[in-house]
């Protein structure tokens, strides 16, 4: 029971947590005790530990495993070298190019050499598309790369493009040749990936504005929500109109709700019918074919103050309530959704930090709905008054409801560093943490464990059946 109790507690940190700044907490908070629980996985709990590669956890912590265990494997059985290095190639496939060629520099600053780590890096390396485009791109993580693994692509214009870039003229590869021709041509550089542009740009002097009028049609949609340049219209992303990476690997629904509260409010007013439809499409694209299954769904959503974040992560925790609350309408069954946000207010477009967290109160009305599911997004900190939250869980749970005919599930978006894990309601009622609101459904099956009810070896079965589906054996 201790083994799962441990596991859990690392896949919530390990979900909600990136290391940055949260409202009450810095950075380096966060970091520490990250990487304590990083290494206590690994050191008492090595194969759970990369089992969780296959639970979702995000790419912060997707990278720290992965650069663990490929540095220490000094006492593994070949078979369990073998899986972890399937379950590494795996989910170095769903990692955005620029975080696996920072840890490729990573591996090569710690000194992380051995045959495994430069297979796995020449695997990775020599499947991908379009080399030259990530060596135009990303050409030192590509060259490091390269070199710390030996890695031979057979391509001398690309060797001589990395090591020795303005020694050949012309590149017959147009993306390389557009990339020496930048060089001296300050309209050509328009050609580029919008970040290496970015950098020529700069040399040259050109106005941010300027540049940023001209690139634009190199820009993935993901650059252009960064800059906040040019406005991203969801049902274009959803036609598949527009240039991306797909929406298996972006949470797209979060994305847009972080993009939507930083609008300003006559903004999100004015285009309520565009954005609202955009987000139920993703939520229904989502929830695909659980839509509808959930039966009678009642949410307690938290907009209070805290919901803001911290200026690193501005109003992600109110981002994730926004997004999750479009998912439960689509996996509610059809008129049978209740969100109740913490303010008060019934326009979830128009949300914004503000007030105090009467969790408690919230809690009652959402009992008083009668759900057969009630979803709980708070960062756990219940101040309005101070524990009624815990004490209405508490008398439910075991005066009022100890069948649990009601499923009651709390979802916490933000890393309790000092408590090493997600701020609970209730010991009662089991809480996970959460980055995105698209990894709502897994979550809810992992709370299964966290309620206490469910050993190791159901969980052991069940991280089996995870892997095997993540490295597609079923």
């Amino acid at each position: 029971m201790v083994a799962a109790e441990d596991v859990l507690l690392f896949v919530n940190a390990a979900t909600a947590s990136t290391g940055q700044r949260e409202f009450s907490q810095d950075a380096e908070q966060q970091t520490m005790s990250l990487a304590f629980l990083h290494e206590y996985m690994r050191v008492n709990y090595r194969e759970l530990y990369a089992a969780t590669l296959a639970l979702g956890i995000n790419d912060h912590n997707a990278v720290l495993a992965i650069r663990g265990l490929l540095g220490d494997a000094r006492d593994i059985t070949p078979e369990q070298k073998a899986v972890e290095g399937r379950l590494i190639a795996r989910t170095l496939l769903t990692l955005p190019p620029p975080r696996v060629f920072r840890l490729f520099k990573a591996l090569q600053r710690d000194g992380v050499n051995n045959r495994r780590t430069r297979a796995i890096i020449r695997d990775w390396m020599t499947g991908l598309d379009n080399p030259a485009y990530h060596a135009v791109k990303y050409r030192s993580g590509f060259k490091a790369g390269l070199k710390h693994a030996h890695v031979d692509l057979g391509d001398s214009e690309l060797r001589d493009f990395l090591f020795g870039p303005l020694q050949r003229k012309p590149y017959k590869t147009p993306i390389l040749e557009t990339w020496r021709q930048a060089h001296y041509d300050g309209n050509v550089l328009y050609k580029l990936p919008y970040t290496v542009a970015e950098g020529f740009a700069a040399k040259r002097g050109i106005k941010r504005e300027v540049f940023l009028d001209r690139i634009g049609k190199q820009m993935t949609p993901l650059e252009k929500l960064r800059t906040d340049r040019v406005p991203i219209d969801p049902l274009e992303l959803i036609s598949g109109k527009a240039k991306y990476c797909g929406t298996d690997q972006i949470p797209w629904l979060t994305r847009l709700a972080v993009r939507i509260l930083a609008m300003p409010l006559d903004e999100r007013a004015a285009r309520r019918a565009e954005l609202t439809d955009g987000m139920r499409r993703f939520a229904r694209w989502e929830a695909d074919k659980l839509a509808g299954t959930w039966g009678r769904v009642t949410a307690v959503l938290d907009d209070s103050f805290s919901s803001f974040g911290s200026p690193v992560k501005r109003r992600r925790p109110l981002a994730v309530a926004l997004a999750t609350h479009f998912l439960l309408e689509a996996l509610a069954a059809p008129g049978q959704y209740t969100p109740l946000w913490m303010s008060g207010r019934d326009d979830p477009l128009l949300s914004y930090p503000s007030g105090a967290t009467p969790l408690g109160t919230r809690l009652l009305d959402a009992l008083e709905t009668s759900p057969e599911r009630l979803v709980v997004v708070s960062d756990g900190w219940d101040n309005s008054p101070p524990g009624l939250a815990g004490e209405v869980l508490r008398v439910w749970r075991t005066r009022l409801d100890p069948a649990r005919r009601v499923d009651i599930v709390h979802v916490n978006p933000v890393f309790d560093a000092e408590g090493l894990d997600v701020r609970a309601l209730s010991p009662l009622v089991p809480s996970v943490g959460i980055r995105d609101a698209e990894d709502l459904v897994l979550l809810v099956e992992l709370a299964q464990f966290a309620q206490g009810r469910v050993g190791l070896p159901e969980l052991m079965a069940y991280l089996d059946g995870r892997v095997r589906r993540f490295l597609g054996a079923d």
